[in-house]
């Protein structure tokens, strides 16, 4: 392959090259940045900091079902006791995986905490 140099008017070197040579180079970046990544997973995997959920779970966050409720069932933890552990009314809690009420930041806070996730994950 044949590279061509050229300088700008500010004196930078630029590098010429076929676009198909183009396409290799950021698709193998692409692809080593891609590697990096689930390296940096699997390494938070082992540590315990990550976990895979099955995808029914997932699949009903994605079509909108209220996350407190799927990770709770996830957790196979009731109603009531989700509730007791973050001192709400089991009434106060079905309002919120209902919708018919928003919870505080600060219940939000411990509900994440019961169900070992973060606010974000709620989010």
């Amino acid at each position: 392959m044949a590279l061509q140099f050229i300088t700008t008017p500010a004196g930078e070197r630029m590098v010429v090259l076929p676009e198909a040579e183009f396409n290799r180079i950021a698709e193998a970046a692409e692809d080593a940045a891609d590697r990096a990544a689930v390296e940096r997973f699997s390494a938070r995997l082992a540590r315990g900091e990550e976990e895979l959920i099955p995808a029914e779970f997932v699949n009903r966050m994605l079509d909108g079902e209220n996350k407190i409720k799927v990770w709770r069932e996830y957790r196979k933890l009731s109603l009531r006791d989700l509730a007791a552990t973050v001192d709400i009314s089991p009434a106060y809690l079905s309002q919120i995986e209902s919708g018919k009420r928003d919870g505080t930041f600060e219940t939000m806070k411990k509900i994440a905490a019961a169900l070992r996730i973060t606010v974000d994950d709620l989010a």
